[in-house]
This record gives C-alpha cells, structure tokens and sequence, in this order.
C-alpha cells in the first residue's frame, strides 16, 4: 500500500471514529444504548471470513501499524454491507471475534497474529 493510499484509509477510519462507543444517553433523559450482539447471518459472517482472508498477507507486509488500519477498514466496509451494522459492531465489538471463531478460526488468528492483538476487538477502532 503506497503511503498516499494509507494516508487516505487512516482518514477515512478517523472519520468514522466519530461512531459512539460509549453506552450512556446521547441527550439527558434518553435510555443508555443496549450492549446486544448484532445479529449476524451465516452468509455475512462467512463475507467477513471472505474479506480478511485475502488481506492476510497485505497486512504482513503492511506492518502492524498500518495492518490495523487497513483491518479497521475492511471491517467497516463488511459492516456496512451487511445491513448497516456497523452501530451495532460499536456496542459489541467481540462480535468479530465470535463470528470468526465460529467461521473461519484460521484466518482469526493469522489476523490475531499478524496484527498483534490479543483479540481482534482489540484491533478495532472508531467501533
């Protein structure tokens, strides 16, 4: 990934890190934002396996810092696709972790590995 590229996907995942994360009330009197896990189908986790898969070994090469970047942006890019989900991937962000290790746990922990995270809730940000 050419540094101008990079450059662009880590604005584009800064502008998105205006996504709350937080489960207070928006506005005083509202009810907090529940924590629930999205529902996520067997087709849209097995899209999620589709688009880590091949960036494995992009991010190797990328190195860490940018990797992770490049994750985040992929996992939004799935989470919109997947019927805008991308709010509820705020509230609960081990649901990549558990759509991944159900499958495609290979793949999770070559990302585990290469983004060097404990999880890859971890390695989410701007969710």
């Amino acid at each position: 990934m050419t540094r101008r590229l990079a450059g662009a996907v880590l604005i584009g995942v800064l502008a998105l890190t205006g996504c709350a994360t937080s489960t207070e009330a928006p506005e005083p009197g509202l009810p907090p934002v529940p924590a629930d896990s999205p529902e996520v189908s067997d087709e849209a986790a097995a899209h999620l396996c589709d688009m880590i898969a091949p960036e494995l070994d992009n991010w190797r090469t990328q190195g860490t810092a940018v990797a992770k970047v490049s994750f985040n942006g992929t996992v939004h890019n799935w989470a919109a696709r997947s019927g805008g989900i991308n709010a509820a991937v705020t509230r609960n962000r081990a649901v990549i972790d558990t759509v991944t290790s159900q499958h495609c746990p290979e793949v999770r922990e070559r990302a585990i590995q290469i983004l060097e995270v404990p999880d890859l809730a971890s390695a989410l940000a701007g969710f």
